[in-house]
């Protein structure tokens, strides 16, 4: 047998030439042939146990030296002007080492966060350990993983939420922090994913509770597939944008454009303004401009920023975080249109009669600048007499010629009466550590309408210049209710006195009727509640279906490029209906019209689902404090497994299961949407009060259970114990249950 070399020789040898460390090449360089292989192979071993060497793909190495090439994250400059990097990977022992990078001329900039991979040498008499020299900058998104963390011996696993994710990641003892066994962890790769064995991370942030509010989002964008992170490739894109030139673009700098958002918005898409139109043919009328964000000019077809953001689909927004369709770089940045900044935008003048009818509009490709950016609430405290030093300015030259614009369009809305459903919308507003602070419902002011209008006009004109220059585009459509499903509604009108006529062509002035008639009453919300229920779903079509709801015949998206991908293939259609430049809609694109209508429409519904679903789960974890307590509330719901409660409070539904409504059989009809008591002749229906129990609020899932205390309708009002009962769902108990008192009501 050769003669092995010592422990110290292969050492010595691993040290010296990292790069020549595989078993191979330690066989090679000392000689070692046959039977002998398997004695080296042992001292690799034992080197390896007692962590003197560590293995990194087939290769030995020193865990306490850097190999030659490695995988660096910048750390930033010193005060001297100094950029320093840290090892991604650190398996040694000793204190992590730090490098000096040593940037050449022509190099790209380097800041906190990036990652290169790099050539590294150790030093010594120096504070830091290594110098390096830039190879190439790597991407600087790796892939996230969201799961709950196991600790053990080795490390740790990750378990991830993505239901999707059939393995665990392995997390090694450096890389999972102070993290505990069952928190919720937020991680990312290490090294690429592939080959043989579990793929590796290492956690980069602590979520805590996986049950606690700051959780829910993240659980949701998991658990739905939304993506939430973008290919370097397309970050790379974005980072290499040039702010648009006026070129050959028609300058609006000089309109009194502004937007008009949220408190909270960090993109601006859509700005207008209103003037006073100078035609004496059109006395009292005007001519309103909506300018929208040219995000054509960034996002080309067939680019990786294109295939990415026709993939999400739309942004995705829940209480703590957007997920965006596009890098902040654009839709934060170069697309957004902020106040005193030069923007591209693809704009729309209309002209307005004294009635707010559109009398004509042309579009144009220009460059805009926003006076400024207002919220809701500013400008409509600006024209209830009290503006913010921001908005005081404004307040004659641009707030109410656009109010008084919005009061002509107001008229033509009623006299095309769109469907009007009054369903207040709840927001919910999160403390500074994640917790739910307050559930309020948002107040609607003239303010959300105006913009509302001028968008819903915007969008009618974009459509019918696509359509009169016969150019493919993708409509917005909303199909008017099935046969079954306006059956139901006149069932549930029926109940409370109420009636939606039939034997006539349904237009949506018929279904306004009923909503005016149930207004003012206590059935109210329970109406406009059933007439959203009796609608179909909208999605995107090449064809042209009309739209149902806003009593429309021609409508698409145009106002929304940033986070809605159809109203971006609606500025490409603009682009090349125009002959603008050649940016417009590709062949390409036309071909998947029909692909992706579907795509968009999913990742539309998705995002709803997902959206409704992180609602949920931040309402029980509100009311997971106040289990025990009682509250008053509405059936909004039957089904043959029991009655869901919306609360009046908090606008939260919860369930009564079947098992807690007595101990009488209950027969479920589905078409009237009623469960009737075969004992006591009891109808429960939609609409109803209750005075319930909140049992059980559960976070990870959303879900509130009640127990029901008292019910009534316009006949009967039903008094149930309040002990809990014990049987199963839809059947009698053999348990001896106290007895239910009915009393009549008259209204």
């Amino acid at each position: 047998m050769a003669n092995l070399p010592t422990q110290a020789e292969i050492l010595e040898w691993i040290r010296a030439h990292p790069e020549k460390s595989s078993k191979r090449d330690i066989a090679k360089v000392f000689g070692i042939k046959g039977a002998a292989r398997i004695e080296l192979k042992k001292m690799l071993k034992s080197l390896q146990s007692d962590g003197q060497i560590e293995q990194r793909k087939r290769r030995f190495n020193d865990p306490d030296i850097l190999p030659p090439v490695s995988v660096l994250q910048m750390l930033g400059s010193d005060d001297q002007g100094d950029l320093f990097a840290v090892p991604l990977e650190w398996q040694g022992a000793g204190i992590l080492p730090q490098i000096l990078m040593n940037l050449r001329s022509g190099e790209p900039a380097l800041g906190k966060g990036d990652r290169v991979l790099a050539r590294v040498e150790a030093v010594e008499g120096e504070a830091y350990q290594y110098s390096g020299k830039l190879i190439r900058q790597i991407g600087t998104n790796p892939q996230r993983i969201l799961g709950i963390y196991r600790a053990d011996a080795e490390g740790g696993r990750i378990v991830p939420v993505d239901k999707g994710e059939a393995k665990d990641w392995l997390v090694p003892r450096e890389g999972g922090g102070d993290a505990k066994d069952g928190e919720l962890v937020e991680a990312e790769q290490l090294g690429p994913k592939g080959g043989l064995g579990l793929p590796r991370a290492r956690i980069v942030e602590r979520l805590g509770d996986p049950s606690a509010p700051r959780a829910v989002s993240l659980i949701a964008i998991y658990q739905h597939g939304i993506p939430d992170n973008f290919p370097d490739v397309v970050v790379a894109q974005a980072n290499d944008a040039k702010p648009a030139e006026m070129g050959s673009r028609t300058d609006l700098t000089d309109l009194p454009l502004i937007t008009i958002d949220p408190a909270d918005a960090r993109d601006h898409d859509d700005a207008c303004c209103a003037l006073e139109d100078a035609d004496p043919k059109n006395l009292g009328g005007f001519l309103l401009w909506v300018a929208i964000a040219d995000v054509a000019h960034y996002v080309t077809s067939g680019s990786a920023l294109d295939a990415e953001a026709r993939r999400r689909g739309n942004s995705t927004y829940f209480p703590d975080r957007v997920v965006p369709m596009l890098p902040d770089q654009l839709s934060g940045d170069l697309c957004s249109l902020h106040e005193g900044v030069v923007r591209p935008c693809i704009a729309v003048e209309m002209k307005l009669s004294l009635y707010g009818e559109k009398i004509s509009h042309r579009f144009v490709r220009g460059m805009m600048r926003s006076l400024a950016s207002l919220s809701y609430e500013e400008a409509q405290d600006a024209i209830d007499g009290a503006p913010s030093k921001r908005a005081a300015p404004l307040l004659e030259p641009v707030l109410q010629p656009l109010f008084a614009a919005y009061k002509v369009l107001k008229m033509a809305r009623e006299a095309r009466q769109p469907l009007a459903l009054d369903l207040p919308e709840r927001k919910i507003a999160l403390s500074d550590d994640g917790k739910v602070a307050s559930i309020n419902f948002k107040d609607r002011l003239d303010a959300h309408r105006l913009i509302e209008e001028c968008m819903v006009l915007a969008n009618v004109a974009a459509a019918e210049t696509l359509i009169a220059k016969k150019q493919p585009l993708l409509f917005r459509v909303h199909e008017e209710p099935s046969p079954e499903k306006l059956d139901s509604l006149r069932e549930t009108a029926k109940s409370v006195g109420l009636v939606l006529a039939k034997g006539q062509v349904l237009q949506t002035r018929h279904l306004n009727q009923l909503l005016d008639a149930a207004a003012g009453r206590d059935e109210a919300e329970l109406i406009n509640i059933s007439t959203l229920r009796s609608m179909t779903q909208a999605y995107y079509s090449p064809q042209n279906m009309s739209h149902f709801g806003l009593a429309l015949q021609n409508y698409a998206h145009f106002t929304s490029p940033i986070r809605r991908y159809a109203d971006l293939l609606v500025h490409r259609a603009l682009i090349l209906a125009h002959v603008w430049d050649d940016d417009g809609l590709s062949s390409k694109d036309v071909e998947m019209l029909d692909e992706t209508a579907k795509q968009i429409s999913d990742t539309e519904r998705r995002s709803m689902v997902a959206e409704r679903d992180t609602t949920d789960r931040y309402l029980a974890s509100f009311m997971s404090e106040r289990v025990g307590n009682e509250f008053k509330g509405r059936v909004s719901g039957i089904a043959r497994f029991g009655v869901f409660v919306k609360l009046d409070e908090t606008g939260a539904d919860g369930l009564v299961p079947m098992r807690a409504l007595g101990q009488e059989y209950f027969r479920h009809d589905p078409e009237t949407q009623t469960l009737y008591g075969t004992d006591s002749g009891t109808v429960i229906s939609l609409g109803q009060r209750a005075m319930v129990r909140l049992s059980e609020a559960t976070p990870m899932t959303g879900g509130l259970l009640l127990e029901l205390l008292e019910l009534e309708d316009s006949k009967l009002k039903i008094k149930i114990s309040k002990r809990k009962p014990n049987y199963s769902s839809g059947r009698r108990s053999s348990k001896k249950m106290s007895s239910r008192k009915l009393v009549r009501k008259r209204k």
